[in-house]
């Protein structure tokens, strides 16, 4: 490969990785969270960034560390995992 190959796929690869995640207008996080959630949620948690993940149906807020912002679970007051139960899918169907 040539070094334009090089910068090519260099540029390539950095443009990909500023697309905005899915979501709506780009925003991954809800805009309001149900009241019942917002009534157990602990405290020092950000909750104007919280995501419901489809992977394992729990809430998440995003945590802006002094190294990095990351995704972190969302805890109730008793520091449990604030999770949507699914119901599931009876065999007859």
């Amino acid at each position: 490969m040539t070094f334009r190959n090089y910068i090519l796929i260099l540029t390539a690869a950095t443009v990909a990785g500023c697309a905005p995640p899915p979501g709506v207008d780009g925003n991954p996080f809800i805009e309001e969270l149900p009241a019942n959630v917002t009534e157990i949620v602990g405290p020092n948690q950000n909750l104007d960034q919280v995501v419901l993940l489809p992977e394992d149906n729990c809430y998440w807020y995003n945590h802006a560390g002094p190294v990095e912002t990351t995704l972190i679970p969302l805890r109730s007051q008793r520091g449990r995992p604030i999770c949507v139960s699914v119901p599931e899918e009876s065999a007859d169907q």
